[in-house]
């Protein structure tokens, strides 16, 4: 379940100190993991590492200053994503980038290291560490069992919280319909029941508008206050895409699990004409 964040001035400096505390526990740990090399000690685990987030924070008082719940569960993460690596279900993480993963985790109990609540029908508020109540747009109730909530900040400047929790099914026609979904670049979806529908992008006037500001890009001197406008302003437009794009996956998935109770979709992996190998040695060739 994902809201806008609203935060105050004092309170967005405060959260993307929490970020940046995140992402240098995070790159600190992928930094030791990287290291690594045949002949070389193991890599230190979870619990070696949380010994050390502890030595470090009484060494360096701007860490300290921090919150140890973000940064104890960025290695939670990082952890979580080395075991997912070794698993063979995940591709092996990598550094995060300033401006580009500006986002942390909370996890825990609700009531005792978070907590959320609704001032007004369309007004939330949830409890940061070391931050306190921020506001939040509210359209939803939010489930008592989620335990956790991610904070992110995008590159448009849009800050948003996002609870985990297991949406519940949803429920088809139980008349046994089936459907066929195939994928396509011009037209996103193509039903059998002879239905067309495609992802929604940006307007002629919006299309145009950014490559005016791509052009003006282009123009800016590297590092300049005018190079930093234009592009926030350009990754506005692409947030608005990514929107329009969310939102269209989201209803037609809804819409087609509602009307049919079995979809099928095409396995291109499974085509005759997909050789792996020999598409390989053309390219090498």
């Amino acid at each position: 379940m994902r809201f806008r964040l609203q935060p105050t001035p004092a309170q967005e400096a405060a959260l993307l100190e929490h970020c940046a505390h995140a992402r240098y526990v995070w790159n600190l740990a992928c930094e030791q993991h990287l290291h690594w090399r045949p002949g070389r000690a193991n890599a230190p685990r979870y619990a070696e590492q949380s010994r050390q987030l502890t030595e470090a924070r009484k060494e360096c008082p701007w860490l300290a200053a921090g919150s140890q719940t973000v940064q104890q569960q960025a290695l939670r993460d990082f952890a979580q994503a080395m075991a997912n690596f070794f698993a063979g279900i995940h591709r092996r993480p990598t550094w995060r980038k300033t401006g580009i993963h500006e986002g942390f985790r909370i996890v825990g109990q609700r009531g005792n290291h978070w907590n959320a609540r609704q001032l007004s029908r369309k007004v939330g508020e949830v409890r940061i560490p070391k931050v306190g109540w921020v506001r939040f747009r509210w359209s939803r109730d939010i489930p008592a069992e989620a335990k956790s909530f991610w904070v992110e900040r995008d590159r448009a400047g849009r800050w948003h919280v996002c609870f985990a929790m297991i949406p519940p099914p949803i429920d088809g026609p139980g008349t046994g319909a089936v459907v066929g979904v195939d994928r396509g670049v011009a037209v996103s979806a193509a039903l059998s029941t002879g239905e067309l529908t495609s992802v929604p992008g940006l307007h002629e006037t919006e299309t145009e508008r950014l490559g005016r500001l791509q052009r003006r890009l282009a123009r800016a001197a590297p590092r300049s206050n005018r190079r930093k406008r234009v592009k926030t302003a350009i990754a506005r437009l692409k947030a608005r895409e990514t929107d329009r794009r969310k939102d269209w996956a989201e209803k037609t998935s809804t819409d087609l699990a509602r009307r049919f109770d079995f979809i099928r979709l095409e396995d291109l992996r499974s085509a005759p004409w997909f050789v792996p190998h020999a598409a390989r040695s053309l390219r090498r060739g």
